[in-house]
């Protein structure tokens, strides 16, 4: 998938008005994931993503590993893009959503097993509830249907 195909999908699925703001969602979230997870495994996600959004993960981020939980994530992204935090967390997770039917199953796992999913505030589970829900397009036909 190409840059334009990659952001006009994210733009279509968040209802956002304009490219910038879509680059803005895109931006904050991967910039962030990549801050919390190992510099490979950001790697391995980058690597079936568009050249212009694959920096977030990896080049734009000067240090991966952070340990921070879910809501510091949602705050984060929340602050990058400019948006409150529950619209910072449904971007995130269909963001997210759209990663994993681009990369392959073992990337996508592997991101699934780096952020742990406890009962507490680490429960990293609240991202992947898109993608859980089975996907965008599942979730759209069960409010559409």
């Amino acid at each position: 998938m190409d840059f334009d195909t990659f952001t006009g999908t994210v733009q279509h699925r968040l209802e956002l008005p304009g490219t910038g703001e879509t680059v803005r969602a895109v931006r904050a979230t991967l910039l962030t994931l990549g801050q919390r997870i190992p510099a490979g495994g950001a790697e391995d996600l980058a690597a079936s993503l568009p050249m212009e959004i694959n920096w977030y993960l990896t080049g734009a981020v000067e240090t991966h590993s952070q340990r921070f939980d879910w809501h510091e994530f949602v705050d984060r992204v929340a602050a990058i893009e400019g948006v409150d935090p529950s619209t910072a967390a449904y971007h995130a997770q269909v963001i997210v959503d759209l990663v994993a039917t681009l990369v392959p199953a073992s990337d996508f796992q592997q991101l699934r097993n780096q952020l742990p999913e406890a009962e507490d505030d680490e429960n990293w589970q609240k991202l992947f509830a898109v993608v859980d829900a089975g996907g965008w397009e599942g979730t759209r036909e069960d409010t559409d249907g």
